[in-house]
């Protein structure tokens, strides 16, 4: 199936798409700096290049597009496989998977904590809060 629109026009939408300070990320970044977190951006040294780095605690966040990282979650409408060019989309979008799992071995391997917050669950930011609040805080001695 061919694109539906001009190549000169895809290219044009694809150069807007931005890897790092999208408006998913920018939002993240704001809500855990309200909840008196202080982080890295970005930690190079690390495998994935993870959006947010808690270095004292040794816990990474990854702020995921669910298009570009194909959100497993079947319910997920953001995540669709596009209808045209499958011969280039599935290859990248599998690759941004198999990536982005190796990322998250590599890192647990290092000793690092790993949260991945998807796009789609940017609508509930109470829950993205209390996540991230459960997976930043250590657990009460004892337990």
């Amino acid at each position: 199936m061919a694109d539906t629109i001009s190549r000169e026009r895809r290219s044009e939408l694809m150069s807007r798409v931005r890897s790092r300070n999208s408006k998913v990320e920018l939002l993240i970044r704001s809500l855990v700096h309200g909840m008196g977190y202080r982080f890295r951006l970005h930690g190079k040294n690390l495998p994935g290049k993870p959006d947010l780095v808690f270095s004292s605690r040794r816990k990474v966040i990854f702020v995921h597009g669910c298009f570009w990282h194909w959100h497993p979650d079947p319910n997920c409408k953001h995540a669709r496989m596009p209808k045209s060019r499958l011969d280039f989309w599935r290859p990248k979008l599998e690759g941004n998977r198999r990536r982005d799992r190796e990322n998250r071995k590599k890192l647990k391997e290092l000793g690092w904590g790993v949260l991945e917050i998807w796009e789609c669950e940017v609508g509930d930011l109470e829950s993205v809060q209390s996540r991230i609040r459960d997976f930043l805080e250590p657990a009460p001695a004892g337990y």
